[in-house]
């Protein structure tokens, strides 16, 4: 049976693929080569298989290739929003502190016409009381003099009852009449002068009392105000500063020695660095004065928190070393049983090579494995390396920024292609660059 298929499976060859001769003529004479069916099955084969691998090694390389784009462009967009988060998040804090400092000159004039209220209030109250111990003593005069008057007519009376003419008593007696008139005139003038005063001191009693509670609302109203404005600026700190806190643990960096480094870096000249201490806010000692004081306090701090991260962002390793297209060929680990301290990223060669933060060149040249390579030193104990490189494009001891080109992608050292080795060191210890790559993402 075997023998019997076989024998179909030829002649079926035979009538597609016939026998072929390839006549080769030389001067010693003719010589040719005989194909058979199978042969030539066999080439038109392995013919096939070559066409086949060809494409789909065509299509995995640019699908690769569409893939490194898309993750190029992911990168430059991450960049861009960070840049752009962080410049929103400036003017927001600008914009909330000037809002702040406005509340609290609002709230200073506010406890000022209060002041000058109960001042006038007392000032009222002084005078009216004045005026009332006045007004007492004038009905007493006025008392007085009344009685005095009655006195004096029945001593006027009585002596023209008896008939003195105008030599004798009459005439004293209408003199100290027409003085008691005069008294009586000016006391009833003073009187009224002191009801009229006293009058238009209670106008104005009333007409404080009035503004003093219009003044209170006002207040009430601006508290109010006041507590809105902390609250926002209270939550904005919070949503902007957490993710960046989990940003730097994520990456094996200590938030709290990271601030504190910069602190020291950024501390200014003529002493030692000191927290944003807000200005004395009105109200003096009282319990709201020393609460708004600390809310103050917090959200200054939170907002210099907030700076001090954006100058921690600059010269963290955030970004990927490439702008043109590449495709990862090798991640971070163990190969072959060697640690393989940072990522391959292949790309064209003399495609250039930028910074991913601002930090000094602390080696620019050969070294042995890397090749042409330059190693960046950042502050917080971070170093990124980049080897392989055809170009050195830095020296030692310059100062670079972020996007600052230092070299070009190449195939020196220990490598197999064109690429670039790309590393990140903490502590002068390894790490996965993708750890620090993908924490931005995630935040920005």
């Amino acid at each position: 049976m075997p023998h019997r298929l076989k024998t179909r499976v030829l002649a079926a060859l035979e009538r597609r693929l016939p026998e072929q001769r390839l006549y080769l003529k030389s001067d010693q004479g003719t010589r040719f080569w005989r194909l058979k069916p199978l042969t030539q099955a066999l080439m038109l084969g392995a013919g096939a298989l070559l066409t086949v691998w060809t494409l789909v090694a065509t299509s995995v390389l640019l699908v690769e290739t569409i893939s490194a784009g898309d993750e190029r462009e992911q990168a430059r967009q991450s960049i861009m929003a960070t840049e752009a988060r962080i410049e929103a998040l400036s003017k927001e804090r600008d914009m909330r502190t000037a809002e702040a400092v406005a509340a609290q000159n609002r709230f200073a004039v506010a406890i000022e016409q209060v002041s000058r209220m109960q001042s006038g209030l007392l000032t009222s109250e002084q005078r009216r009381t004045e005026l009332e111990t006045g007004i007492g003593l004038i009905q007493e005069t006025l008392h007085t003099a009344v009685g005095e008057r009655d006195g004096a007519r029945a001593q006027v009376a009585a002596l023209t009852t008896h008939g003195k003419g105008p030599g004798g008593g009459a005439e004293p007696a209408a003199v100290q009449t027409a003085d008691m008139a005069r008294t009586l005139s000016l006391m009833t003038d003073a009187l009224g002068a002191a009801a009229k005063d006293k009058d238009e001191m209670k106008a104005d009693v009333a007409k404080a009392e009035a503004n003093a509670d219009d003044t209170l609302f006002q207040m009430k109203l601006l508290q109010q105000r006041h507590d809105q404005i902390f609250s926002q600026l209270e939550d904005a700190v919070t949503i902007s500063v957490d993710p960046l806190d989990n940003l730097f643990t994520s990456v094996g960096i200590d938030p709290k020695n990271l601030l504190g480094q910069i602190r020291k870096g950024y501390s200014g000249q003529g002493g030692p660095w000191e927290p944003l201490i807000p200005a004395r806010l009105p109200g003096g000692d009282t319990p709201e004065a020393k609460a708004d004081a600390a809310r103050a306090a917090e959200i200054l701090q939170g907002l210099d928190t907030l700076n001090l991260y954006r100058i921690a962002v600059a010269k963290t390793p955030l970004t990927i070393p490439l702008n043109s297209s590449f495709r990862f060929t090798s991640g971070f680990g163990y190969r072959w049983g060697r640690l393989h301290a940072g990522v391959d990223l292949a790309g064209a060669y003399g495609s250039p090579v930028y910074t991913t933060a601002d930090g000094v060149v602390t080696h620019a040249g050969w070294e042995n494995g890397y090749g042409n390579m330059v190693e960046v030193t950042h502050p917080y104990g971070i170093k990124t390396r980049y080897g392989h490189l055809s170009a050195v494009r830095a020296t030692v001891g310059q100062k670079v920024s972020r996007g600052d080109r230092i070299g070009d992608m190449g195939n020196t050292g220990r490598s197999t292609g064109t690429h670039l080795h790309y590393e990140v060191r903490v502590g002068d210890e390894p790490v996965n660059p993708m750890k620090f790559i993908k924490a931005a993402t995630n935040v920005f």
